[in-house]
């Protein structure tokens, strides 16, 4: 089955269930990589849809915690279990680095809406921002599978630190060009993942500007989308309360016609700029 026979598909239901931990890994300084097994119905998931986590046993904290589906595991084809690429930023991210093979963990998911994957968009451009890279990477498989233009595809990843350059090699892996920026300099060119962008806009032009990282990254990358007519999905990082559309905790507004407002746990992650205001 081809990832865009599964795109056009109905995202897989979600479900609630305890898994088991595969490996938890360091990834570089303040990140991991988590594996768990999970259900077969996750071979219906969509790039760009997460699920949210909670520990059992644990009262802190209380409530489910969000997480990008960073890549599907699969075992002669067969979706097996899935990876979470996450940042130590808190409590409940602390007590996860302390995770063991064996342990159980309850997942809930594939929640949200993600990337339009299309043979339409065979000349993406990808942005990521620190920890954004994790949707990304998902997103980047699936594509390659339905056939990436690897000459004329481009991942601009930007970070504080060369320590907040995460997945190079498995986009590498996948033929496409990488372009890096760092805010210190200690890797790639010193500046904002923006400048590695507009340069790249400046002599191709990409199908569609996928990205996901801070509020201030989405917009600056939504602005240059917007000035060059290029199509773009972005997805956004929020704190989520419950993560099924029930607190409004993660209410974002839609445009100034509409003036309504929509979720970003149910009607996005992913959205589309020219219709959301964030």
């Amino acid at each position: 089955m081809t990832t865009i026979q599964q795109s056009m598909k109905s995202p897989a239901a979600k479900s609630q269930q305890q898994v088991e931990v595969k490996w938890n890994q360091p990834e570089s300084k303040g990140y991991y990589r988590i594996g768990l097994t999970c259900i077969p119905a996750y071979q219906q998931a969509v790039p760009g849809q997460f699920v949210t986590l909670h520990l059992p046993g644990n009262l802190t904290p209380l409530l489910r915690r969000p997480f990008s589906i960073h890549r599907l595991i699969r075992d002669n084809g067969q979706v097996v279990g899935l990876e979470i690429l996450y940042k130590v930023v808190g409590g409940f991210t602390e007590k996860f680095t302390r995770i063991l093979p064996g342990d159980r963990i309850d997942l809930l998911g594939p929640v949200g809406k993600g990337f339009t994957v299309s043979e339409a968009y065979r000349k993406p451009a990808f942005v990521g921002g620190g920890i954004g890279v994790a949707p990304l990477v998902f997103l980047a498989d699936a594509l390659a599978e339905s056939g990436l233009d690897h000459s004329d595809a481009v991942v601009c990843l930007g970070g504080r630190t060369a320590d907040d350059i995460l997945c190079t090699e498995i986009f590498r892996s996948h033929q496409l060009n990488v372009e890096i920026a760092t805010d210190d300099g200690s890797l790639g060119e010193k500046g904002l993942v923006t400048l590695p962008l507009e340069r790249w806009l400046a002599s191709h032009r990409p199908d569609i500007i996928y990205a996901c990282g801070p509020m201030p990254m989405l917009r600056a990358v939504s602005e240059i989308a917007s000035k060059k007519r290029i199509p773009c999905e972005v997805s956004i990082e929020t704190v989520m309360a419950c993560g099924l559309g029930a607190c409004l905790g993660c209410a974002v507004n839609k445009n100034e016609i509409s003036g309504k407002y929509q979720h970003v746990c149910i009607d996005g992650p992913v959205f589309d700029p020219s219709v959301t205001v964030f």
